[in-house]
């Protein structure tokens, strides 16, 4: 039985997005993997475009909202921004909820600095993806 994933952030929009769609890229015969936001927004371009550059497709997502989920069980809830570990619901059903804080790339103020925030995002999510793959297979 796969394991169950839920990412959160704010928006829904950016971090949680790169998160679900690295997880399920790397180890979806895994897990299986949710995002959503405690105020969702709408999918960003640059999540799309950032993740598209390491060839995962995420233009099919949608920006979800945590309320959906509430009833729920998962083995791991994981917040991706700071604002949502704060605004976050109790998991009632959530064996482990885990806190990643990584920069909002929608913030910046300038295209430049965003798309390379977007990027920098993208492989700081990615090598949290890999060491809770790590620590996941070790304890089997």
């Amino acid at each position: 039985m796969k394991q169950r994933v839920l990412f959160l952030c704010t928006g829904n929009s950016a971090r949680s997005q790169m998160a679900e769609g690295w997880l399920r890229s790397l180890a979806g015969d895994r897990f299986e993997v949710f995002s959503a936001g405690t105020h969702p927004v709408g999918l960003n371009p640059g999540s799309v475009e950032a993740m598209a550059e390491v060839g995962i497709d995420i233009a099919w997502h949608w920006s979800k909202s945590a309320s959906e989920f509430l009833s729920q069980p998962f083995d791991y809830v994981i917040t991706v921004c700071d604002r949502a570990k704060e605004s976050c619901p109790r998991w009632s059903g959530a064996t482990h909820v885990l806190h990643w804080s990584f920069d909002d790339p929608a913030a910046m103020s300038n295209a430049t600095e965003r798309r390379q925030t977007f990027q920098r995002v993208r492989d700081e999510i990615a090598v949290k993806i890999h060491l809770f793959l790590e620590m996941n297979e070790a304890s089997l």
